[in-house]
């Protein structure tokens, strides 16, 4: 699509601002989870380069790098097309006029460079199977935070962030308790519907359970359980022992834990 109709461009109401769907356990855009099928049965290619990242972990960064190693420092070359074109992102799929990703790389002729923000699980099994290249790039959470919550400001594609504030809440948040969920209905052989399984995961979330008195422990008298003294159910993030530990005392209880669990397979976040 030209420049000058691409500025003209006004996308329906569907695609701004876009509800969002989790897709095994994966918050995602409404676009994308109704065209998950096609997404994981991407077929891709043994000469297929993947550039996988988390959003605004430096990915257009690392696509222009790649293009200009192939095209040896070919500046113009390396403007021929938006990098979305160069480069199709391969779960984004919108409505005409604009490009899906799925189908600028089905129409793309090999070697291909594509890009994905996608969790590892969430890769369609064909990059596994055809040995493709992966390029992976991570970047420190803070200021990856920092970035995502300027781009959702201006890109209207993108849930509304709220306030700052509310932002880093959110992000936090983002732990996946449906899959921990999961697990223990499986273990206890259960057959629940998805409807149940979202009242599970809403009424068991910290904030619900934090106001439910038969689950918060304040029917009890306070002579049992003092809770103007501590909440049963105080923060529930994980970090706040950084309020507390000494520097030293940390690394001291870390040289204790290390001898005392040596072998063991299980590990704890301790931080966000």
């Amino acid at each position: 699509m030209s420049l000058e109709k691409m500025k003209d461009l006004h996308l329906d109401d569907q695609c701004l601002q876009p509800e969002t769907k989790e897709v095994d356990g994966i918050l995602m855009s409404k676009m994308i989870s109704d065209n998950w099928d096609k997404i994981w049965n991407f077929q891709a290619k043994p000469d297929d380069l993947l550039i996988a990242t988390y959003a605004k972990a430096g990915t257009t960064w690392t696509q222009e790098i790649v293009d200009m190693i192939q095209h040896d420092g070919d500046v113009q070359k390396c403007q021929r097309a938006n990098t979305f074109d160069r480069h199709p992102f391969i779960e984004w799929t919108l409505p005409p006029p604009l490009n899906s990703g799925l189908d600028l790389a089905n129409k793309m002729p090999s070697p291909r460079t594509l890009k994905t923000h996608l969790p590892v699980q969430m890769l369609p099994p064909s990059f596994w199977k055809e040995n493709s290249k992966i390029i992976y790039v991570a970047r420190n959470a803070k200021d990856c935070l920092v970035s995502y919550y300027h781009f959702s400001r201006m890109n209207k594609m993108l849930p509304d962030p709220g306030t700052w504030d509310e932002y880093i809440e959110t992000f936090k948040a983002g732990k996946n308790p449906k899959r921990e969920i999961e697990k223990i209905v499986k273990f206890l052989e259960k057959d629940i519907s998805e409807e149940v399984l979202n009242k599970i995961i809403y009424h068991t979330s910290f904030d619900v359970m934090k106001q439910n008195p038969m689950a918060n422990y304040t029917t009890l008298p306070s002579s049992i359980m003092d809770h103007s003294i501590s909440p049963f159910m105080r923060k529930g993030m994980p970090g706040d022992w950084k309020n507390y530990f000494t520097v030293a005392q940390s690394e001291d209880f870390d040289k204790d834990y290390q001898k005392k669990m040596e072998g063991s397979t299980l590990t704890f976040r301790t931080e966000i």
